[in-house]
């Protein structure tokens, strides 16, 4: 079955069970009305208990769902009127981000993200959404435009990471990124960023500088992933799912470490379950982040990002240890 997710296979199974009887009650005069109902209310239970207790590892694999709506699912349900732009002015263009400009309940802004397929056609279009340093280039043009006419730039994050091929290091991928980086940290418009799926490495920090940063329930956001980091401490790639657990790059340890400003809820069963409900979600939250930022001026924006990053990893600790002088 396709996007099937291991940590789901009981619910899958009584999912085909209870179908299999609403079948045979349909082609026989056999009354199973009550079997129904009871597998019904256990299935209830366990999809409560299942998504309730969700480890790092199940959330990794729920932001990698084959079906998870990606940043066009967004932009035709949240914006109007959107203008996708296209190159760099430099190189080319890069599929693996889009972006333009468009309407949000009647306010220009200019939008920006990563871009994956669906399927492997799409993907191999799209390089899997990991980005070129044209793509990086290309996002900077357009956040140079919306600084140019006063539009907030919005940003959805959705990659396991930058391009890491030979073309790309010699086309400037670290120097893409870092100018990114560099610039965004002083644009002098609102930047509210939001990771949607993955958000892996530089590759997504790229995109990731903004006064606000929320991060859908189930996705991630870390400097490598599960696999990567595993590889690196234990020599052993398997063991992505303990890594997952020691990385703190879920929604929940993000916000409680102050990475993030704010979880947005997913549908039961991750976003893919139902895109518009998800959207409508993700709107409530960006509506709130661009009322508040809107009203800070020029230098205030400016600040605020700057105060929100450099906070980020500070921690105090006490000297007062008994029998310590």
């Amino acid at each position: 079955m396709v996007g099937e997710l291991e940590f789901e296979k009981p619910l899958i199974e009584l999912r085909k069970k209870i179908s299999e009887l609403k079948e045979f009650t349909k082609t026989t005069d056999v009354d199973l009305s009550a079997e129904i109902e009871k597998l019904e209310a256990r299935l209830e239970k366990l999809e409560n208990e299942t998504y309730a207790n969700l480890t790092p590892w199940d959330r990794v694999q729920i932001a990698r769902h084959p079906n998870r709506p990606t940043t066009l699912d967004y932009i035709e349900r949240l914006f109007t009127n959107f203008l996708e732009c296209h190159g760099d002015r430099l190189f080319g263009d890069d599929e693996a981000i889009v972006g333009g400009i468009a309407k949000y309940h009647g306010l220009p802004v200019t939008v920006i993200g990563h871009q994956r397929g669906k399927d492997t056609k799409e993907n191999i279009r799209r390089n899997f959404g990991m980005p070129h340093p044209e793509g990086y280039r290309k996002a900077l043009r357009l956040m140079r435009q919306a600084e140019k006419f006063g539009r907030p730039i919005i940003c959805f994050i959705d990659t396991k990471g930058a391009y890491p091929g030979k073309a790309a290091e010699e086309r400037g991928q670290s120097e893409a990124i870092a100018r990114n980086l560099f610039e965004m940290a002083g644009f002098a418009v609102p930047i509210v960023c939001i990771v949607i799926g993955e958000g892996g490495s530089g590759g997504a920090l790229a995109l990731g500088v903004g006064n606000h940063i929320h991060m859908l329930e189930n996705s991630t956001y870390s400097v490598i992933s599960p696999e990567g980091a595993a590889a690196i401490l234990w020599k052993d790639a398997s063991l992505a799912k303990r890594a997952a657990e020691t990385m703190k790059i879920t929604a929940p340890d993000l916000k409680e470490l102050g990475v993030i400003d704010e979880i947005i809820p997913e549908v039961r069963g991750g976003a893919h379950r139902n895109v518009d409900e998800q959207a409508k979600a993700i709107d409530e939250v960006l509506k709130r982040s661009l009322k508040e930022l809107l009203q800070l001026d020029h230098s205030a924006l400016i600040e605020q990002r700057y105060q929100k990053f450099k906070q980020i990893g500070q921690f105090t600790f006490s000297t007062d240890y008994q029998g310590v002088k």
